[in-house]
């Protein structure tokens, strides 16, 4: 039996901005802590991404205990700071796709130093304690909720399906591309696709659906530049239903401490919808 083990957490504060490697992330109800709080939205209250925007890559985020900062990765002297919990007025609806939500504007001045940097007005916006956004209940086991992510709490991809795909790429990319919370050691490529229920510390999670990329993996987060990588070779390989499949979106049961080095313990399998 092979052994899974947690080899990297991942959180991505502001949607579509640069992601943060921890070593450990508390889980909530809504996935890991702080994990796509923030959203930039445009006049009319939609979220924007890289798959329209790509320079948002170009934002690296960090955070302490107290404070956000982002910063831009080829002039940090462009950056801005502000409190984590800080937001202003009143709640304003946002849309995420179909979803219908509300965010709470986290300052004019925090929204104009994005608006200058995009050259469009743009709105940073926190979401509130209060706000429900209900998991599609197509794959939801109960009421589970979300944060501005696309769809579900959590992201899971194993370095053998990276591996695999650099293994047929001219040009490896990073993992970065993908925007995973977990990645684990162990198995074949695409082992996840086979995880039905495990658990990692005191926390179980169930992988529900597969997860459909888009043009956003394209993209290369060290320069912003898009090409027809790896989405062109994936295709190859990993279609279904004209969707190209690659990790797993999960749901969670519990709350508690995640560390990098704990092993994924597997509780039941399901078959692979792809060999």
């Amino acid at each position: 039996m092979n052994r899974f083990q947690l080899s990297a957490i991942y959180i991505y504060p502001i949607k579509s901005l640069g992601g943060i490697r921890l070593h450990e992330s508390a889980i909530v109800e809504t996935g890991l802590l702080h994990d796509r709080k923030w959203v930039l939205i445009d006049e009319n209250g939609t979220f924007i991404t890289q798959r329209k925007y790509p320079l948002l890559s170009l934002l690296e985020v960090s955070i302490t205990a107290e404070n956000l900062k982002v910063a831009h990765k080829e002039n940090p002297g462009f950056q801005i700071t502000f409190p984590i919990g800080k937001t202003t007025g009143n709640p304003i609806p946002v849309t995420i796709w179909d979803d219908l939500t509300e965010g709470l504007e986290v300052d004019k001045n925090v929204s104009d130093w994005f608006s200058a940097f995009m050259k469009m007005t743009v709105r940073l916006v926190s979401m509130p304690e209060q706000a429900r956004r209900i998991v599609d209940p197509r794959y939801a086991a109960g009421q589970e909720i979300v944060s501005f992510a696309d769809g579900y709490p959590c992201l899971i991809i194993g370095q053998s399906s990276l591996d695999q795909l650099n293994d047929k790429l001219e040009t490896p990319v990073l993992m970065d591309r993908f925007r995973p919370n977990f990645v684990f050691t162990g198995g074949e490529p695409h082992a996840e696709d086979a995880f039905e229920s495990f658990e990692i510390g005191n926390v179980t999670f169930s992988a529900v659906k597969p997860c459909a990329r888009c043009v956003l993996i394209t993209v290369n987060q060290q320069t912003a530049a898009k090409g027809a990588e790896p989405l062109k070779t994936l295709a190859k390989y990993r279609s279904l239903n004209n969707k190209i499949m690659f990790g797993q979106n999960l749901l969670h049961k519990g709350f508690g401490i995640i560390e990098a080095g704990m092993e994924i313990r597997i509780k039941s399998f399901k078959e692979k919808i792809l060999s």
